[in-house]
């Protein structure tokens, strides 16, 4: 058997270096997962983990990472087979390495645990490395496919008449493409939105801003995109493509499948027992690994960005961010669709709150914006559509905000015992808040009170313990009563003030069992 020769040269020319150390990196987190496993789960064990075998992890990483290497594991095969041919026989190697060195160096760590490290991890590399594989052959299907259709199968009605002039009619052939794709009932309710006018309508079907930017510039009043934006790489771009494309009032129609309507599929589709294996392997997956920091570029890196899951909220949020706003939904077929409008030009936020500690731009004192820290309580985007959930639901008593959507399961129990607020601690610490005091709030919040109120909150540092929980009031009357209250009270005497609201708010909140929401 021919062993490859390892160059630095013959490997960046194969690979950029940056994805090999993020496959090393990769390689290092199933090692220490494996290490976990085999230690508390396999064989349990009593000794102190790091301790007791930081020695022999160090240098299972080494031989794992220099074998890896020499057999050019991380420079993947087009074919599957062969990928996970160059797994095996490197993990091989490695395992008779440190065979070897454990058996002539007395090293005190057994074969069995040996065994159980180069298994697992060898687990974790083959399911991966398959799905990266896979999801790449899928993907260079599919833009092949989208390619072929964009070009032939895209019919454009640029505008022919005068300005004045309205094409009420679509073309018979435009409009049985049309509901092909989306169905009858989707295309009769988006129509009403075009005002039949058919003539400045872009009907397209496609997942990449090329064919948006490609279009003449703000030649199409309208465009009715029929792929679901699931499907779409970079949303944000794309959304942001289809604005440029359009002048101010421009509606624009998609659709998509939100994780509550992934979840009814999954569950529909596999049988009974089945279905909630593949559903929970499914959410770790598709809503738990994207939002995770290191996790996330490894699931970007298999998937591409393809077919991901959406909340509705993150929709709409990223429609906001990116200069629309709601005009209407529907649930048609199982798919959310949404009709947008252009009423401004994208935010081009390059760092919305995706993770789950956010920062939250706020008011501070003077006026001045700060970054408020807080875990995740909300879908991503949520916070782009404070304006959009008032004008819907406005606000429910103690003033939040009703019926809020954006909030999911875990951020209802989170705000419940106060957990998402333990950050803001962050705050207290660089002198942006204090103890007690009026809430930070964003734009929207703080363009529903009266002037009043606004002038006398640019004096005082908002705080952690807000008024709410001394006079709990109900109304958004009452809400800025009792802050007007406390700000005269504290501009008074503000150590006393501070203090009294203090014991108050705590004997509401462990006696009471006040909450704010």
């Amino acid at each position: 058997m021919e062993i490859p020769i390892f160059t630095t040269q013959n490997l960046s020319r194969r690979l950029p270096m940056k994805k090999i150390f993020t496959f090393i990196s990769g390689d290092i987190v199933f090692i220490i997962a494996s290490f976990l496993v085999v230690h508390y789960g396999v064989i349990p064990s009593t000794e102190n983990l790091w301790l007791y075998y930081r020695y022999p992890f160090i240098a299972f990483v080494i031989i794992w990472v220099g074998s890896s290497l020499l057999f050019r594991k991380y420079t993947f095969h087009p074919s599957i087979e062969r990928s996970i041919y160059r797994i095996a026989k490197s993990n091989l190697l490695t395992l008779m390495v440190l065979t070897m060195v454990i058996y002539f160096l007395a090293v005190d760590f057994s074969r069995l645990r040996l065994l159980g490290l180069v298994l697992i991890t060898s687990f974790f590399e083959i399911v991966v490395t398959y799905l990266y594989l896979l999801n790449k052959r899928i993907t260079e299907d599919v833009t092949k496919l989208e390619r072929f259709y964009d070009e032939k199968a895209v019919v454009k009605r640029p505008v022919e008449e005068e300005e004045d002039e309205v094409a009420e009619f679509i073309d018979p052939q435009l409009r049985e493409l049309v509901v092909e794709e989306i169905g009858e009932k989707a295309f009769t309710w988006c129509s009403t939105y075009l005002h039949h006018d058919y003539s400045r309508t872009l009907f397209i079907s496609t997942t990449t801003r090329f064919n948006i930017l490609n279009q003449p510039g703000q030649q199409y009043r309208n465009i009715v995109n029929l792929k679901q934006i699931n499907q779409i790489r970079r949303i944000n771009k794309f959304f942001e493509a289809v604005n440029q494309r359009m002048p101010k009032g421009g509606i624009f129609v998609d659709y998509v499948e939100t994780y509550k309507l992934r979840k009814m599929r999954v569950l529909k589709k596999y049988p009974k027992g089945i279905n909630w294996g593949v559903y929970t392997l499914d959410f770790i997956w598709k809503r738990v690994f994207p939002k995770m920091f290191f996790l996330r570029k490894i699931y970007f890196m298999i998937t591409a960005g393809y077919n991901r899951v959406l909340s509705k909220a993150e929709t709409f949020g990223r429609l906001y961010s990116c200069g629309f706003e709601i005009s209407d939904e529907k649930m048609i077929d199982n798919r959310q669709f949404f009709v947008a409008r252009k009423v401004r030009e994208p935010f081009y936020d390059t760092n919305p709150t995706y993770g789950p500690l956010i920062k939250l731009r706020r008011y501070g004192k003077n006026g001045k914006k700060i970054g408020v820290y807080k875990m995740r309580t909300m879908h991503a985007y949520s916070e782009y559509l404070q304006e959009y959930v008032y004008n819907l639901n406005n606000l429910a008593e103690g003033g939040k905000f009703k019926d809020d959507f954006r909030v999911t399961t875990l951020g209802k129990i989170m705000r419940k015992f106060w957990i998402d607020e333990l950050p803001m601690f962050i705050n207290l610490a660089k002198g942006d808040m204090k103890l007690v005091g009026v809430r930070p709030l964003s734009r929207h919040y703080y363009g529903l009170l009266c002037e009043e109120l606004q002038e006398k909150r640019k004096k005082h540092k908002p705080g952690l313990i807000p008024p709410f929980y001394v006079d709990l009031p109900k109304t958004m009357d009452e809400i800025q009563n009792s802050e007007l209250k406390y700000l005269e009270a504290h501009e008074k005497a503000p150590l006393r003030t501070d203090w009294l609201y203090f014991w108050k708010a705590m004997y509401n909140i462990f006696v009471k069992n006040a909450r704010s929401a």
